[in-house]
């Protein structure tokens, strides 16, 4: 049966866009590998600088309720595993057979970076993801005394989640220093990282402090220097930019992790070692946006690192240079899921328009002004140059289009 349009995933951005496209009279079907909606909307929960609670699964609960009563097809526990274009239509390969659509959409999300260190296949070692899932999707306390390596804007998020679940947590260290670990293992990278953080300070005073800092690499130097070896305490979680795990310790399961002490020039303190115990591991090496569907059908890349690494070509309404596919959510850059669900909302605006079902172009501009009024109200931004990078892609896209256009 051919669909008017075919979404691949069904998280924010992906049930954003089937609403809005089903609004309008597309015909939609939405299909996702995992048995619930929401994507990772389910994990989340967060309290806003408003005292008011993020909850994810209440939120993908209302997307959710807007699909059933916009009657589109939802299609879960179903893997994709090819796409492609024939007769200038789409064919969605899955485990449960092939779907076929005149547009598609690919809304897949971002997956996590893994950071290899010696001991991480022991059981017990998960990803910082994986933890989040666990403790707020399947309630399963991932253990009771464990410890996150890596310290980034997901790693602080979800150590206050497990924190909230009464995990106990040992603090947040940093990974040991090797190729992979580039940029995330020397405490005055890691330092500057989170300086665009400031306004998430537990005080005052650190607000103050980190603002200071932001604007003189002296006091950069000078705060380094002093930072305790035993960190600083957010949530009553003491963030060590000064402690690194050297290697993850046990016999049949994770018993834990080998320490050692830093300098402000990343030089680890001789005599410094020691064992702390631990029954699970979580790392925390960042994400980065889940792009295999989108090559394989023939969609041009562009390397972003503001945006989270390789992301396809797209213009401001979420169309690829591929006649008839578009994508949103952190396939285009990794974002907060308020501005994944409003790129959704954009990109069924555009299908709709694509398919001659919405005329209306004011409509298409006051969602594109709704996504840069939410980036700009988000409480945590992955990277403090999202913006810059965002822009970066609209020129992007506009160049490809021209080159089209003359035949180049």
């Amino acid at each position: 049966m051919m669909k008017d349009c075919l979404i691949i995933g069904a998280g924010p951005a992906g049930l954003s866009a089937a609403i809005s496209a089903a609004q309008n009279g597309v015909d939609v079907t939405v299909i996702d590998e995992f048995m619930k909606p929401g994507g990772r909307l389910l994990g989340q929960l967060h309290e806003e600088p408003d005292h008011v609670w993020w909850n994810g699964i209440e939120e993908a609960q209302k997307l959710f309720d807007e699909v059933l009563n916009q009657s589109i097809d939802l299609k879960l526990g179903t893997s994709v595993y090819h796409i492609e274009k024939a007769n200038d239509n789409w064919l969605v390969h899955t485990n449960e057979g092939i779907y076929r659509g005149k547009t598609l959409l690919v809304a897949a999300g971002a997956a996590e970076r893994s950071i290899p260190i010696p001991g991480w296949t022991l059981p017990g070692v998960m990803s910082i993801g994986a933890a989040q899932v666990m403790t707020n999707v399947h309630q399963v306390k991932p253990g009771h005394n464990g410890i996150v390596i890596g310290i980034n804007v997901l790693s602080l998020a979800i150590a206050r989640e497990l924190q909230l679940a009464g995990v106990h947590l040992q603090g947040i260290v940093l990974p040991p220093e090797h190729l992979l670990t580039k940029g995330v293992s020397h405490p005055m990278d890691v330092f500057q990282s989170l300086l665009h953080l400031t306004h998430l300070a537990p005080s005052p005073l650190l607000k103050w402090g980190g603002l200071l800092a932001g604007k003189s690499a002296f006091i950069q130097r000078l705060s380094l220097q002093m930072y305790p070896k035993n960190g600083f305490k957010l949530w009553n979680i003491s963030v060590q930019m000064k402690r690194v795990v050297t290697e993850i310790v046990g016999h049949e399961q994770v018993q834990g992790v080998k320490t050692a002490d830093l300098t402000a020039s990343g030089d680890i303190v001789p005599g410094s070692e020691r064992t702390i115990p631990v029954d699970f591991v979580c790392i925390a090496g960042g994400l980065y946006p889940l792009v295999e569907l989108v090559g394989v059908a023939g969609c041009p890349f562009k390397y972003i690192p503001s945006l989270g690494g390789h992301v396809p070509i797209h213009d401001e309404r979420m169309k690829t240079p591929v006649d008839g596919l578009f994508v949103a959510g952190n396939i285009t850059g990794i974002e907060s899921a308020k501005v994944a669900k409003a790129q959704g909302h954009l990109a069924g605006l555009s299908i709709s328009e694509a398919l001659g079902k919405l005329t209306e172009n004011a409509e298409i501009k006051r969602a594109i002004e709704h996504i840069e009024k939410t980036r700009e109200k988000a409480l945590i931004q992955f990277h403090p140059d999202i913006k810059k990078g965002r822009k970066h892609m609209e020129t992007i896209a506009a160049d490809f289009q021209k080159k089209e256009v003359s035949g180049q």
